[in-house]
């Protein structure tokens, strides 16, 4: 067993959640984990009283790539520092300012987190060079529960079966096709898109990030069907990075989203800059 991979195995998700968390996401599944949330994304997309909130804020309409890097930052932060460090709680508590600013409801809430936690676990489970373990999985619901307590979320399940049971009933009642699902979809897939090709080649790549979604999910963002053979590449394309994955050794250096140089910010950035809305830096 990999080295970091090892040293998962000896901690408790009790009380080391926190360093599960980090692990995962930035020793032993880097590639992965930030992958699977960019996937996460869509399924809240899905949800008409989140879409429509995000389409009525015109973040993701005018400025996509500062609201996704507002997000990633702002959740970097937290996992990168520690819930209960001076940045984890700046971060969380910029966060809850922005949310305060909203109705929003708390199952969309808890839905929205809920991905955070089943999303990783699926996407390793289907894409990884190996499955998550029960330590692995139970300290990172355990540290997203703690986040959780601190966006002051109600009726949290306590239990990951629990949590991934309200997961999936979430999306059998509440996905649902809207215009503003579309909508918001369409920007995301560009601003995914453009990280990694130009502009003129997103007609070619949007067919393989849509064979990416499952049949509910396509229907509740009105994406079509698509054709087995992409969905075939798709996943012999995945299934080679998991190989070079598997015979390649773990990064010794933490791979940090929010070391990552960004246009939307240049000279870098403060906590207290990000989101949705203007706020003089508190200096903290």
């Amino acid at each position: 067993m990999k080295p970091f991979s090892a040293q998962l195995q000896s901690l408790d998700p009790q009380t080391d959640h926190e360093q599960i968390s980090f692990l995962l996401s930035c020793h032993v599944f880097p590639w992965d984990m930030e992958r699977s949330l960019e996937f996460a994304l869509f399924r809240t997309f899905a949800v008409p009283s989140i879409s429509a909130l995000l389409a009525d804020t015109g973040e993701f309409v005018s400025r996509p790539r500062k609201r996704y890097d507002d997000t990633e930052l702002i959740l970097a932060e937290i996992l990168e520092h520690g819930i209960n460090s001076l940045r984890g709680t700046r971060a969380i508590r910029r966060m809850n300012s922005m949310h305060g600013r909203f109705d929003i409801s708390n199952d969309d809430f808890l839905y929205v987190l809920s991905t955070f936690i089943f999303e990783p676990m699926r996407w390793v489970e289907k894409y990884g060079y190996r499955p998550m373990t029960e330590t692995e999985k139970e300290g990172l619901f355990k540290n997203y529960l703690e986040l959780g307590r601190r966006m002051n979320l109600k009726n949290m399940p306590q239990a990951l079966a629990e949590f991934e049971a309200y997961n999936v009933r979430f999306e059998a009642e509440h996905f649902q096709y809207a215009k503003s699902n579309r909508v918001i979809a369409d920007k995301t897939i560009d601003l995914m898109l453009g990280f990694y090709v130009p502009k003129w080649l997103y007609g070619l790549g949007r067919p393989f990030i849509f064979a990416m979604l499952d049949e509910p999910l396509r229907k509740a963002l009105g994406i079509r069907k698509v054709s087995g053979l992409r969905k075939w590449v798709t996943r012999k394309g995945l299934g080679l990075h998991a190989f070079i994955h598997k015979i390649s050794s773990e990064p010794q250096e933490p791979v940090l989203v929010s070391r990552r140089k960004r246009p939307t910010y240049p000279e870098g950035y403060e906590i207290e800059e990000l989101g949705t809305f203007p706020s003089k830096v508190s200096g903290q």
